[in-house]
């Protein structure tokens, strides 16, 4: 069986100009879990100014339905992030780094090392609170400005995560750069250098249509979760052309066809993601939706 990590209504919405309400979040979310998923990024504890369509994390979560089972993520990329989410009832904490220098000084003026110095200290922090922590290492398949990320530097990052106190580690193919034979590759190195006991996440984006079939490289090399998000949603503000998540209703179908179970109801999710068009107001990435259930 694998693991479902729904990013819509974070990953999928912080791209969008259309900002949508809270509550219509809060019902996006009621229905991913009536159809069967159970880890949902909900929200983003980031500066809201920077990223306005997540400026109300705190009112999502207050009204989420509280469900046995059902765990809810919040990003942090900061100490002043890390504050906000403890005084909330968010489950486990996204802490998310790149491991590209070009990247992270373009976005947020500090170097790899600089940023990982300061969210091990939020990471030891959320885990003493008694939050669950995953660590989310961006540009791990490839930089946008500086193409191939030294695989020993992903490493250090992961160790020193883990070190600090994330049960978690997710790799993020953060501008779709990724190809399933450096999947299969990164995948296993992983495993290598960790044990099969990591619980490891992959987290694609479809920018160069590739993200199924990463997905199905990650599985074959033994990764049992993933990051997806509804009706292919998604895009980081950040990042240039990093446009669209790989699509949760069609990861869906691709497993089952292939017997692999998701405990997921996939009509329902499909329901979701064509609902997801209404409230978007413009016709969204996902396949499924347009072709149908074989």
């Amino acid at each position: 069986m694998i693991e479902i990590c729904e990013v819509g209504p974070r990953d999928g919405l912080q791209n969008e100009s259309k900002i949508v309400q809270t509550e219509t979040k809060v019902e996006l979310i009621t229905r991913l879990i009536d159809s069967g998923i159970r880890n949902i990024e909900a929200v983003s504890f980031v500066n809201p100014k920077v990223v306005p369509p997540m400026a109300d994390a705190e009112q999502v979560l207050k009204s989420l339905p509280k469900r046995n089972g059902v765990r809810f993520g919040g990003l942090v990329l900061s100490r002043s992030g890390l504050d906000r989410a403890l005084k909330t009832d968010v489950d486990f904490l996204h802490v998310v780094t790149t491991t590209s220098d070009s990247f992270n000084l373009r976005n947020v003026k500090r170097t790899v090392e600089q940023a990982v110095g300061e969210l091990t200290l939020v990471i030891k922090e959320g885990a003493a609170s008694g939050k669950g922590v995953a660590g989310v290492l961006g540009t791990a398949f490839g930089c946008p400005f500086e193409g191939n990320v030294p695989f020993e530097n992903v490493l250090k990052v992961a160790e020193r995560f883990m070190e600090a106190g994330c049960s978690e580690i997710t790799l993020a193919d953060t501008t779709g750069m990724a190809n399933p034979t450096q999947v299969q590759k990164i995948v296993e190195s992983f495993f290598d250098a960790f044990g099969k006991e990591l619980s490891l996440g992959l987290h694609f984006h479809n920018t160069r249509g590739l993200g199924l079939a990463n997905v199905l490289a990650g599985y074959q090399a033994g990764v049992r979760r993933f990051d997806s998000s509804i009706a292919g949603l998604g895009g980081c503000p950040f990042a240039p052309k990093a446009v669209g998540n790989v699509c949760t209703e069609d990861m869906i179908n691709m497993f089952h066809g292939m017997g692999v179970n998701t405990g997921t109801d996939l009509p329902a999710v499909l329901e979701t993601a064509k609902w997801m068009e209404t409230v978007m107001e413009r016709p969204l990435d996902g396949m499924l939706m347009k072709a149908g259930i074989a």
